[in-house]
């Protein structure tokens, strides 16, 4: 196994929110979490509340169902991608039991950078934001160097 670039805990003290009508997966993805050693977890299971919930924390990753009622996951990436940044990297991780290929190629096109049917491995889930969040921090650290005069 290589070495990582980013120090664990640097990772594991990154912000996740996870946006999913569903209590019980709530909870087995937080439970998840809290196993790995993270602790700002924060969760939403009204997906009409999800977008000010985005702004608000303004989380480092996302994780995200696709199949809520109201407003689905698609539309959550399209008003995603309205509020970042072009040069910031905020990865979305789309966790669905729509194992599509339409559905997956809809929400890469739309932004998420990676995509799990359900059910998932849970190991495999905690190794994909892992290495998504460590993305995310060389990104921040390239974006600081070049502000630098």
């Amino acid at each position: 196994m290589s070495a990582s670039l980013i120090d664990g805990a640097e990772i594991r003290g990154r912000r996740i929110l996870i946006i999913d009508d569903e209590d019980a997966n709530v909870l087995l993805l937080a439970s998840v979490l809290e196993r790995e050693g993270y602790a700002d977890i924060h969760a939403i299971t009204d997906p009409t509340q999800a977008l000010a919930a985005y702004v608000r924390l303004a989380p480092d990753i996302v994780l995200l169902d696709l199949m809520m009622p109201e407003v689905d996951g698609f539309q959550l990436l399209e008003a995603f991608k309205r509020h970042d940044r072009a040069d910031e990297f905020r990865p979305v991780l789309v966790l669905t039991a729509d194992s599509t290929i339409a559905a997956r190629r809809r929400a890469l096109a739309l932004g998420a950078k990676d995509f799990v049917s359900k059910p998932f491995d849970v190991i495999e889930i905690a190794l994909r934001i892992a290495n998504l969040l460590e993305t995310r921090i060389l990104y921040q650290r390239l974006g600081a160097r070049a502000d630098r005069p």
